[in-house]
């Protein structure tokens, strides 16, 4: 059964963080409240001199940005370009689909967030070198990456004895 978001019904909420620069006002996760499998979208609204989240990338999850109003500076591993009111832009799955905007205008920017989410993704960071665990917000830094198997060492000690003897 569709489901119609009145734009007169939705409630921004202003997101708080402690660096004032990524301040921004957003709907509730409209995804969650259809019970959506695959998609989470909200609206975003952006104040002048704002950014969006981080410039970041996804590994597992597409996303789609719709300027429903004002205009804003796209960063891009492509450099920074200007979008407006009307622009669809779409983000694929990696480095090359890193993102992150800016409003440079003096009117707040407001547009669909639409991302694909078939289960746990990973967001990286390019500029502070972090990656995300999705849904779960767990933070890492990625210069604490090591081999598959450090600390897996001489498995057999981690077993019983009588599982792992040698039948004689």
């Amino acid at each position: 059964m569709p489901k119609i978001f009145h734009k007169e019904d939705l409630q921004f909420q202003k997101k708080p963080s402690r660096v004032p620069e990524f301040e921004w006002n957003m709907s509730p996760r409209l995804g969650q409240l259809v019970n959506s499998k695959y998609l989470d979208f909200h609206i975003v609204s952006l104040d002048p001199d704002k950014y969006s989240f981080p410039y970041h990338f996804h590994r597992a999850s597409e996303e789609l940005f719709m300027l429903l109003s004002g205009q804003a500076t796209l960063r891009s591993p492509e450099g920074f370009q200007k979008v407006s009111q009307g622009d669809i832009i779409f983000f694929e799955e990696g480095s090359s689909g890193a993102h992150q905007l800016y409003n440079h205008s003096d009117i707040p920017c407001v547009y669909l967030d639409l991302r694909t989410t078939c289960s746990i993704d990973i967001c990286e960071y390019p500029d502070s070198g972090k990656v995300n665990i999705l849904p779960f917000m767990e933070v890492f830094e990625s210069s604490s990456k090591v081999d598959y198997y450090k600390g897996e060492e001489n498995p057999t000690g981690k077993w019983p004895k009588e599982i792992v003897q040698k039948n004689e």
